[in-house]
């Protein structure tokens, strides 16, 4: 049933989704305690908790726009988006240089990868949903022309791995909870967050050039900004330091628009397996 809703729902202007995922943020926000008591944690945590009405609508905006960007045509959903700085990202490509897009739960995501592929081949790591009936919507609307989907287990990172040597351009979610064993703990707005460590390895085995980037929802509906941003840190030392790193400049891009980040997102849990940061070892560990 999900796929007819959304391609139902994809007919309607982005001005009109928009009005109405604002309207289902705030009533998301005030039905769920554990839903509202994260995002007032997180945003807290961050110290932007003076954007938390705005961050309840776009939270909402950034579910109800889904129909659109994935279902609508993919002429019309560029028509709604502008690059800023995409001549550094064309230099890359120019040069025959392997790119990294890190692209944070900041703004519309979704529509990255898409205008991404527009102009040329992208490789991104995918996860598939644990509920069934999401995976033939979100893989139908990821797969498309020049957007390519690789697993995300260890056959998918030689994927990657193997596109970056090629000199093509990959894309991650760098602020996504990594799984037992691919992370390593660093602080993430003062506070420690499992982080996972492909971003660097990759980057470094594909002798690759960082990006970061996101697309900035506009107000009132007119669309989107997506923003290349070079990343201004360095990728060296062990898995701890660039892990920083790479949360470092994943603190100043939300900066730029912190009322669109994800702050629902359960972003200090603690995987299976893993110990709590700062955990006593366990018997017959090495301290």
């Amino acid at each position: 049933m999900l796929v007819p809703i959304f391609r139902f729902l994809s007919i309607f202007p982005l001005p009109f989704l928009h009005a109405l995922g604002a309207a289902l943020g705030w009533l998301v926000y005030l039905s769920s305690p554990s839903y509202r008591r994260r995002m007032r944690d997180n945003m807290a945590q961050a110290g932007y908790s003076r954007h938390l009405s705005a961050a309840i609508a776009e939270a909402g905006k950034s579910i109800v726009e889904l129909p659109f960007i994935w279902c609508a045509r993919p002429e019309r959903v560029s028509r709604h988006a502008t690059d800023e700085n995409w001549a550094i990202v064309q230099a890359e490509l120019d040069a025959g240089r392997g790119i990294v897009f890190l692209t944070p739960h900041l703004g519309c995501f979704e529509i990255v990868a898409q205008e991404i592929a527009l102009r040329t081949e992208l490789m991104v790591m995918y996860r598939p949903p644990k509920k069934a009936a999401l995976k033939p919507l979100i893989e139908g609307a990821r797969a498309r022309d020049n957007l390519l989907l690789a697993p995300a287990n260890m056959s998918g990172v030689r994927m990657l791995a193997k596109c970056l040597k090629k000199g093509k351009p990959i894309g991650l979610l760098p602020d996504q909870v990594p799984q037992e064993g691919e992370g390593v703990w660093a602080t993430f707005f003062g506070r420690a967050a499992y982080t996972m460590t492909l971003p660097a390895k990759l980057a470094q085995l594909g002798d690759a050039t960082v990006i970061v980037t996101y697309a900035e929802r506009l107000p009132g509906g007119k669309g989107y900004v997506i923003r290349f941003v070079p990343f201004d840190g360095t990728l060296e030392g062990g898995a701890a330091e660039q892990a920083q790193a790479i949360n470092h400049a994943m603190e100043r891009l939300i900066a730029r628009s912190p009322s669109q980040y994800f702050w629902s997102y359960n972003r200090y849990k603690v995987p299976a397996g893993i110990d709590a940061p700062g955990a006593a070892p366990q018997a017959g560990e090495q301290a």
